[in-house]
């Protein structure tokens, strides 16, 4: 049976008229969102650079039109040329993007449309697209650590509250700050592209703006150094891994608390950690023969070390994601054909698998179809777990899972007018919180369904067309957060480039 006649299917007509998309071409769903930067490598960088530096030049000259008109700083065009018509080869200069206002945004805002504030950051940067790190929301602020700096901003209209200067780039951010809003900041040890280590450690209140301690990450030689880190906060307390080692320190002071050690010796070695309520560390094990290698993760206790339980794979399977710490939700997939054979497993307080859930049947793909084990182990917004449910994402389709049964409980599925589903939030009476991403020319919105599929479907904000453009920018590739009835976006690099500069922040509410 086609998945377009599977019962749970239930097609659901645009809800307003939609322009072409040259560049979400029929059966694409948006691209690939990088993941979440945790070193200075320089590959891992142009990668981003290509797919966040070159997109945006790309909408900058086939939109050239609706792009020009600028009264931003930086290279102009306007003035008629005082020299020979240029050649055949030669390349025109692009215009500056606009980007609007808050004052005109609230002036061309249209009968029913979302209320919206933006950030437009004009700190000088290098003529390179500099990855974003960290989305917190903290109080009745949005925080995010960009480059060589850290900044506050008012969910209530996005006024700055407050910045701190960093001596360094940043290379790596938790995901969770403490209970009381401290975060440990992963800096370079230099400012040089090439070359840099990850081992400045500096400390941060994130609801006051002020700095604390700063210490060194030691380095021996023997498989820790920082060239690749990884952290995670959970309670008082900071995991970092270094390479093949990890430790953890207490937040308050730096103070080291112990060593995260290797299981079954030289067989365990961690690799990534995932923080919040609980404290997990996942592990590769048996790397030395691929066939019977397999990865592990670990409950532990945040403030002692204590191992609380662990959680093996099969021998061929690795752990993909980390949806949840509590419960315990993870990916797993195939080590040889990864994104293509993938599911969903829910642990239970002991850590045995409690069920297994095979999203494929109704089109779900893992992490927006990819797969990265040496990335951040929660950088996957296309899951959202809650509720006993597990919500998932994908370019054309959304749906819930129940974490007990295994069942689906609702889905729904577009016509291919839409530029991608991102789950938010799990609401009561099994509903889900879904930003549907808009596209180049049109905006995106924020509905909740729930059992019934599409006759549950309620909008809950409609974003306004006078930011589609940005929008598409940041929700394609991005972060995302939604608190209350709130969406804040950020996109998932800057381009020091001033012909191809893109705000910083956006944010609706009713």
């Amino acid at each position: 049976m086609s998945p377009s006649h599977e019962p749970w299917y239930r097609h659901r007509p645009p809800p307003w008229p939609v322009p072409d998309n040259p560049y979400a071409p029929e059966g694409y769903g948006p691209p690939p969102r990088p993941p979440r930067r945790r070193w200075p490598v320089a590959a891992a960088a142009l990668a981003l650079l290509l797919l966040v530096g070159a997109g945006v030049y790309a909408l900058g000259e086939r939109h050239g039109s609706s792009r020009a008109g600028s009264n931003r700083a930086g290279p102009r065009n306007s003035a008629p040329p005082t020299t020979a018509p240029p050649t055949a080869n030669a390349r025109p200069t692009p215009k500056p993007s606009h980007i609007p206002t808050n004052e005109e945004i609230a002036r061309q805002r249209g009968s029913g449309e979302a209320s919206a504030w933006i950030v437009d950051d004009r700190t000088d940067l290098p003529r390179r697209t500099i990855p974003t790190e960290g989305l917190w929301i903290v109080g009745d602020t949005a925080v995010q650590a960009v480059y060589k700096k850290v900044v506050a901003h008012r969910l209530s209209d996005g006024a700055e509250l407050w910045s701190v200067s960093l001596p360094t780039p940043v290379c790596e951010t938790p995901v969770n700050p403490t209970p009381d809003g401290k975060i440990v900041i992963v800096l370079q040890n230099v400012e040089a592209w090439t070359g840099a280590r990850c081992n400045q450690l500096r400390m941060i209140d994130l609801r006051t703006g002020k700095p604390g301690w700063h210490k060194e990450l030691t380095e021996t030689g023997t498989g820790d150094d920082t060239i690749i880190v990884d952290s995670a906060i959970s309670g008082g307390t900071v995991a970092i891994v270094q390479s093949m080692k990890a430790a953890a320190y207490r937040v308050a002071d730096g103070r080291k608390l112990y060593d995260i050690p290797m299981e079954a010796p030289g067989k365990c070695y961690p690799g990534r950690v995932a923080g919040g309520s609980r404290l997990l560390v996942v592990a590769d094990c048996a790397i030395t023969a691929l066939e019977k290698a397999y990865d592990q993760v670990r409950e532990i206790d945040p403030a002692t070390g204590r191992v609380r339980w662990r959680y093996r794979t099969e021998p061929g399977r690795r752990i993909g994601q980390v949806l949840s710490v509590a419960p315990a939700v993870i990916t797993t997939v195939h080590r040889e054909s990864h994104a293509d054979d993938w599911r969903v497993v829910a642990l239970g307080p002991d850590g045995r698998a409690r069920r297994t859930i095979d999203p494929r049947p109704k089109g779900f793909k893992h992490c927006d179809d990819s797969v990265n084990t040496s990335a951040n182990a929660q950088a996957c917004r296309e899951a959202i777990v809650g509720g006993g449910l597990v919500l998932l994402g994908g370019a054309d389709r959304v749906g819930a899972y129940d974490l007990v049964t295994g069942k689906l409980v609702w889905g729904v599925k577009s016509e291919g007018t839409s530029n991608g589903y991102v789950p938010l939030r799990v609401g009561p009476g099994r509903t889900g919180f879904v930003y549907e991403l808009g596209t180049f020319g049109k905006a995106g919105r924020v509905f909740r369904a729930g059992p019934g599929g599409v006759e549950t479907i309620k909008d809950m904000l409609r974003l306004p067309a006078s930011t589609a453009r940005v929008e598409f920018g940041m929700g394609v590739v991005g972060e995302n957060a939604y608190v209350g009835e709130r969406l804040v976006l950020t996109p998932a690099g800057l381009n020091g480039n001033d012909t191809q500069h893109e705000p910083r922040m956006l944010s609706f509410a009713p």
